[in-house]
């Protein structure tokens, strides 16, 4: 190692050397950042270390690193993907368990390792704020378990910003689980034997496994759901595990249908809930029938609710944060454009050729009135009275149309993930702002994690049953449909804010980007959402039924591609969005969110171009 590097470059390189020997690979390729951790085919991602190297830091970044490197040599993708059951919430449990056992696998072979993985895992669970959590409410599952695991496979306690989550949950799972628990050590060497004892854990807690379980484990439940009411004392013993249960297991049905929607919901909104419509599979591909001028809001969903409404709001991004601090953000973005500049202006422009391609003028000749026409000068010359030497442009009906783009704000898109979608929305918006097509950027998120002042105000009313949404919407208007990108670019920098992204409630924010289009008087609407997941809002799902924002996402969905005059595409970043969409499209590399866009985009004006000409041809006849 050369003695000329500074000592932060020699701690880069011994790192990375590091990782690639744990990790038993040469092709890795080690990038340091500010973004999350993580693994994108042979690239990983470790947090960037400060200029000081102060000692709790370099251990955070050793242990994400270690972390990595033990996901790389101990992980199979194929037996995981094979094992991991579907659902929102079934597979974050299962995932927390694997990552578990990759890190247990290291720790248990070196006591450096151990240290640097607790290091990381203290300082990650800081930065989630898992040491402020009071109830057990607010603790996460899918944490509790993996520390329960953790302990079970190493004998290491929790670290101390994770032991109020470890407290809260251990009685209660090691009653229903602490059996199973014990056979992970024995099969921790053993993905495929693992795996299946992890199964075996999430059906205990009473956490559907999803579509993919086989017809026996389904006949199990079902038999469980017929001896549900010969069960009470099993029911009162762990109550608030339960109602997490079922929460979490009614996440998992959103593919399956709603019919036992009513076995954890009072007989009072069982009878005024509407059929889950928006849960079917979807029906033939094609374009729905739309009505030409309904402006009519969504009738209010009588099971979806808002505690109160108090404390949401509707912001301008520019009112988020001083100006200094935004022309700081921007100028951020733009240098990270500079390393995607090449690649999504090509895009763009190849958009903005098809674009305009469409848009090239047409005319029609002979006419008795309009622009007189050149080329027929000789006519009028030698008949001035003559009638058909006009001409007049075409009006084409393509330029009439407006683009929204709805952008989770959520924090499982920070780092790269909203750096991109900041970066795809600032090259669309003026590429489209070029081809005469107006575009709105908004985003949504929450205020505060786990319920802000809603949460609050329903503490102090007495904590009344379903009280459906707990926690304060902040919708975002980074550009409005009729403001120039010019006015507009410094606010898409608010994106990369520390601390704005937070948590997402879907529903609600398709509903108010989709009530901005109705109102707008263009003839085409199209509104393009791109999210990481779906709806999470953990105050909100903790005493709700655990497919409560999902379930209304769904209608909100439903009603938008059957009864709206929006047209509706999604984009899922690393989460499967055609389950939710008709229209819609799944990416696994964030990197290829800027493509895709410009893909869907030109997909959706050449469908329109094709429509258009088969109209006019049936006109023609």
């Amino acid at each position: 190692m050369s003695d000329d590097l500074s000592p932060v470059e020699q701690f880069k390189q011994a790192t990375s050397a590091t990782l690639r020997s744990i990790a038993e690979r040469d092709d890795i390729d080690v990038t340091f950042s500010n973004e999350p951790s993580g693994i994108t085919g042979t690239r990983a991602r470790v947090p960037f270390p400060s200029r000081d190297l102060p000692p709790d830091e370099v251990a955070h970044v050793r242990g994400e690193s270690d972390s990595i490197a033990l996901r790389l040599r101990h992980h199979d993708a194929a037996t995981h993907s094979r094992n991991m059951p579907t659902g929102d919430v079934a597979p974050l449990m299962f995932e927390a368990l694997e990552q578990a056992r990759v890190e247990a696998i290291g720790a248990r072979r070196m006591v450096g390792l151990s240290e640097n993985l607790a290091s990381a895992l203290e300082s990650r669970y800081r930065q989630q704020g898992l040491h402020r959590v009071k109830e057990r409410t607010e603790a996460t599952l899918p944490e509790a378990i993996r520390l329960l695991a953790r302990e079970a496979l190493t004998g290491a306690p929790p670290p101390p910003s994770g032991q109020a989550v470890y407290d809260h949950w251990k009685p209660i799972l090691e009653n229903k689980i602490g059996h199973a628990l014990d056979k992970l050590e024995a099969r921790i060497n053993d993905q495929q034997s693992y795996g299946e004892t992890v199964r075996d854990i999430l059906t205990d807690l009473d956490i559907d496994l999803g579509a993919d379980s086989s017809a026996d484990e389904m006949d199990g439940s079902d038999e469980e759901g017929d001896n549900a009411d010969s069960q009470p004392d099993q029911d009162e013993e762990g109550g608030e595990l339960s109602g997490e249960g079922e929460a979490m297991s009614e996440a998992m049905m959103g593919e399956a249908g709603e019919d036992d929607m009513g076995d954890s919901m009072p007989d009072d909104e069982m009878g005024e809930t509407m059929p889950m419509t928006g849960s079917e599979e979807p029906g033939d591909p094609g374009t729905p029938w739309r009505p030409e001028n309904d402006l009519s809001n969504i009738p209010k969903e009588p099971f979806y609710k808002a505690y109160t409404e108090a404390f949401d709001e509707v912001v301008q991004a520019e009112t988020l944060c001083d100006a200094e601090e935004l022309a700081r953000l921007r100028q951020l973005l733009d240098q990270q454009l500079m390393n995607l500049q090449g690649l999504i202006g090509k895009l763009a422009n190849r958009l903005q050729r098809r674009l305009m391609a469409q848009q090239t003028r047409s005319w029609e000749f002979n006419l008795e009135e309009g622009l007189l026409d050149t080329s027929r000068l000789d006519r009028v010359v030698i008949n001035p009275l003559h009638a058909l030497s006009f001409k007049e442009e075409k009006d084409m009906e393509f330029r009439d149309t407006v683009v929204t783009l709805l952008i989770d704000n959520s924090g499982s898109m920070r780092g790269r993930p909203i750096s991109i979608a900041a970066m795809s929305a600032d090259i669309l918006a003026r590429t489209l702002e070029r081809c005469a097509v107006k575009v709105e950027i908004l985003g949504f998120t929450t205020r505060a994690w786990k319920g802000g002042q809603s949460r609050e105000r329903w503490i102090a009313d007495g904590k009344a049953a379903n009280p459906g949404r707990l926690n304060d919407l902040r919708h975002i208007v980074y550009k409005a449909a009729d403001a120039p990108w010019r006015r507009a670019r410094k606010n898409l920098g608010l994106m990369l804010r520390e601390g704005l992204l937070k948590e997402n409630i879907d529903g609600e924010a398709l509903l108010w980007a989709h009530n901005r289009l109705v109102t707008r008087p263009e003839e085409r609407r199209i509104l393009m959402v791109i999210s990481d997941g779906a709806p999470v809002d953990d105050s909100t799902l903790s005493v709700n039924p655990g497919n409560y924002l999902e379930r209304h996402l769904r209608d909100v969905i439903d009603y938008i591609e059957t009864r709206s005059p929006v047209e509706l595409v999604a984009i899922g970043i690393g989460h499967d969005v055609t389950r939710y969409y008709r229209r819609a499209v799944t990416i696994v590399d964030v990197d290829q969110l800027g493509g895709t866009m410009m893909d869907q985009l030109s997909d959706l004006f050449e469908e329109e171009s094709v429509v258009m000409g088969r109209r006019r041809m049936r006109r023609a006849g």
